[in-house]
């Protein structure tokens, strides 16, 4: 029988009274819903949610069941631990991950049962189609890294010997370790020999650092195994973004490269249903990790590969084939907003253009993530700014949306939301920009209000109707400010070029859009000019010590979470050089000289004079600790008003709930003592 739905998420709205205001403490109540799988009849939709526990400092995931056309969700499980690697199967099984093992149970959530046991830890676990081989990624040690890897008769030593890069990664030292793909025969629980198909190799799939389940998948008649990964190593490795689709063989046991001589990033294949064709995301440019996403379409007969959007100015983010074969759905930022689309394929497909692109959704919102289809319906992942993600039905003829999971609806109708506005602004170099401007739930014009200019990081990154539960814009508008999140060069949804302009141009015209926003905003009789501050993180945090060295004296107070201070210690010390690469350039490079000396903010450190927190994660590989310390270190000798918040245990992100707490628990006592 069903087991009882039952969210902290439903319940924090009994302790909420009409017209209550957004809290760190309530955002972190809301459960995350995430789409999982539909039902083999198409009927039932299966989705997961992650409710955060402050007590616990930790999440709990469990999956939930419900109509295609809308209903009360059904909770399928309540086992410690996070489900995940969900599968539904003819008969209505419902197959998925747990603390390492393959799980089994009934439709309605009964008689779940660990089908595996062994094999140690698998992770990205998927059951071939035709039910006969298991496949996961497991850690392999390839590498000698340690002391003891090197003198067995030293087992105390604590050392760490490299002689390549890429030495540590994200968050992670190098420890000689690599994720690889398995293989196994599988009948109802019991596995065969596992057969590691990438053996030897100093490679990972899924690709680090934030690679999942999408970088291996099975073809249709299970009797091969696609795969991305980056086959470079050490310095080759740390330069390049040539990620590639590969393809093993489980009869012969070959490996070909599906995508040899595409030499940028190759990720999210995605066959059509009777395996005949086979999509994927492109890009072009070895090194450059924001280029235009292309979708390639592969014909399994014939070999040929047809770019099927290189005449549309725009980049994908997520692919999938129609349960028919004859479109291809993606997902694109279309200014400022992300939308659903579809490719009507051509029945020769070389002859499929950009006229054959439509796009299906349109609104103040973003379609983050597709679920499944049935017949005329896909399942899609929406946000705006101020909703998190809940799970909607789109009708692919008309490209209407109609909600399918309510989870936070109990919280969200009972606090006031924010109005946003899209605001078109003229930059110095006459051009047009989105900026998205986020009033308080009770704003009223004919007060002032103090005002923050939000600095994207990225930098290529879109600026969207995205819901973050750090930089949440309902989350500080609720506290009485208004918010100006400008879409400023270097950001997707406006065309190639303005996406790409960014490049060897940080602290350029991407710094003037931001002043252009905040410049044309601050016209308005309800912002109050004398209370102004800039915020932001990462390329955010950047733009915030540029500012603090050219704003003239617009801003009151300034809020930097893990930015980058100084170009040539930051090139000196981060991970993936492909970006320092292509976004900076080496400082040695005399052709580099204008970037380090005009667009590096420690070079602008005598006109400092502004109150700032910094904000710093102490395994931040990408932008290191020295960037923070070095920033702080600069306010303090100088008397200016400054506070560091750090963080030992987050990298470039703050993951730990308790954590998230305080970290924005002191970002809003800094605005109240400052602005």
């Amino acid at each position: 029988m069903y087991k009882p739905f039952l969210l902290t998420g439903l319940l924090i709205s009994t302790m909420a009274t009409a017209q209550d205001k957004m809290t760190p403490e309530l955002l972190w109540q809301l459960g995350r819903v995430s789409g999982e799988a539909i039902s083999t009849d198409g009927k039932t939709v299966i989705f997961s949610v992650s409710q955060p526990s402050l007590a616990d400092n930790k999440s709990e995931r469990n999956l939930y069941a419900i109509p295609l056309t809308g209903g009360a969700p059904r909770q399928l499980t309540q086992t410690p631990g996070g489900e995940g690697d969900v599968a539904v199967f003819p008969g209505g099984k419902i197959g998925y991950s747990l603390k390492g093992q393959w799980w089994e149970m009934n439709a309605d959530g009964s008689n779940a049962v660990q089908k595996t046991n062994g094999t140690g830890e698998m992770q990205n676990i998927k059951i071939s189609p035709d039910g006969k081989h298991i496949m996961f990624t497991k850690e392999v040690k390839v590498k000698k890294i340690s002391g003891v890897d090197h003198y067995a008769d030293l087992p105390k030593s604590n050392v760490q010997i490299y002689d390549n890069l890429n030495y540590r990664h994200w968050d992670t030292w190098e420890d000689g370790n690599f994720s690889h793909v398995f293989y196994a025969t599988y009948n109802n629980g019991e596995i065969g020999t596992p057969v590691d198909i990438m053996a030897d190799e100093p490679h990972d799939c899924p690709q680090m650092p934030h690679g999942g389940a999408e970088d291996l998948i099975w073809s249709p008649d299970g009797q091969s195994i696609l795969y991305v990964c980056k086959k470079k190593y050490g310095k080759d490795y740390a330069i390049s973004t040539n990620t590639d689709i590969y393809e093993y063989n489980l009869t012969t046991r070959a490996t070909r490269n599906l995508s040899e001589g595409m030499m940028g990033y190759d990720m999210a294949p995605a066959f059509s249903q009777d395996g005949k064709y086979l999509t994927w995301l492109s890009m072009a440019h070895d090194g450059f990790e924001a280029d235009k996403n292309d979708v390639i379409l592969l014909n399994r007969t014939t070999g040929a590969k047809t770019n099927l959007t290189q005449n549309w100015d725009g980049t994908a983010s997520a692919v999938r084939f129609s349960n028919d074969g004859k479109k291809v759905f993606f997902l694109a930022v279309i200014k400022g907003t992300e939308q659903l689309l579809e490719i009507a394929l051509q029945k020769d497909p070389a002859q499929t253009t950009d006229k054959h692109i439509r796009q299906i959704t349109a609104g103040d919102f973003d379609v983050n993530g597709m679920v499944a289809q049935s017949g005329n319906t896909m399942v899609v992942s929406r946000t705006d700014m101020n909703h998190a993600a809940e799970l909607f039905t789109v009708d692919l003829q008309k490209g209407t949306l109609q909600q399918l999971t309510n989870i936070n609806k109990g919280t969200y109708d009972k606090i006031g939301a924010c109005k946003v506005e899209k605001r078109w602004v003229k930059t110095t170099d006459g051009k047009e920009m989105l900026a998205w401007v986020i009033f308080p739930p009770d704003f009223d014009p004919a007060k002032k209000y103090p005002t923050l200019l939000y600095c994207q990081g990225g930098p290529q990154s879109a600026l969207s109707q995205f819901y973050s539960f750090r930089w949440n814009f309902q989350l500080i508008a609720s506290q009485g400010y208004i918010v100006v999140a400008p879409n400023r060069r270097g950001m997707p949804g406006h065309g190639v070029e303005w996406n790409a302009s960014i490049s060897k141009d940080w602290g350029g015209q991407p710094i003037r859009d931001y002043l252009s926003a905040i410049d044309d905003v601050s016209k308005e009789s309800y912002v109050d000019k004398k209370r102004l501050g800039a915020i932001g993180a990462s390329y955010g945090g950047y733009s915030v010590y540029m500012l603090a060295g050219v704003h003239e004296n617009r801003f009151k107070t300034f809020i930097a979470h893990d930015g980058l201070f100084d170009l040539k210690s930051w090139y000196g010390t981060t991970e993936e050089l492909w970006f320092a690469n292509w976004d900076i350039g080496a400082y040695w490079d005399p052709a580099n000289a204008k970037t380090y000396k005009d667009f590096n903010p420690s070079e602008h450190a005598n006109k400092w004079n502004t109150p700032i927190l910094i904000i710093q994660g102490g395994i931040d590989f990408r932008v290191p600790i020295e960037q923070g310390l070095q920033a702080f270190q600069l306010a303090q000798l100088k008397g200016i008003k400054s506070k560091l918040l750090y963080f030992p245990e987050e990298n470039h992100w703050v993951l730990k709930p308790q954590n998230a707490i305080v970290w924005q628990r002191e970002f809003f006592n800094w605005l109240k003592e400052t602005l």
